[in-house]
């Protein structure tokens, strides 16, 4: 009686290429971790001088390990009264919008500077930062998520 033959079996494995996973939209808003540095109060003579100028530090760091386009636009405004009731008003000087690219985990400082008019406590915290990965085809940067209230406190002497 004849053995039946034997066969090998070959087994293939298909290289595994990973996909590029989409970020979420939560990841996406997390790309830039902004914060601001600036001294908790300010003494100045507005008898002396009306414009009080104080000068502040935006640090931005990419918390991603890809590039980051960064968009910094200086012009918003609170829009409820209630935020100017408590913090009044200022104004950013100089350019309002910056674009500018973060290499994988780099950090990055920009030099502003704020004007006051009035004595008062302020929310330094309006800069709006909108980030995208270069390599990501979108219109749209996504906002990135704004971190507490920056609040400062403009003492007349």
């Amino acid at each position: 009686q004849e053995l039946p033959e034997t066969v090998l079996l070959k087994f293939f494995r298909t290289e595994n290429t990973p996909v590029p996973a989409r970020p979420t939209p939560e990841q996406l808003s997390n790309l830039i971790k902004t914060s601001l540095h600036y001294p908790e109060s300010f003494n100045h003579s507005f008898h002396q001088k009306s414009l009080c100028l104080v000068p502040v530090t935006l640090l931005l760091s990419n918390c991603s390990q890809a590039v980051v386009d960064v968009m910094i636009d200086l012009r918003h405004k609170p829009t409820s009264s209630e935020a100017l009731e408590i913090h009044g008003s200022f104004t950013w000087l100089g350019q309002t919008q910056y674009k500018l690219q973060l290499k994988s985990q780099e950090v990055y400082s920009l030099q502003l500077k704020a004007c006051f008019v009035h004595t008062g406590v302020y929310n330094l915290g309006t800069p709006r930062v909108f980030a995208k990965l270069v390599d990501q085809v979108t219109l749209f940067e996504t906002s990135q998520q704004n971190s507490m209230p920056a609040l400062i406190i403009i003492n007349n002497i």
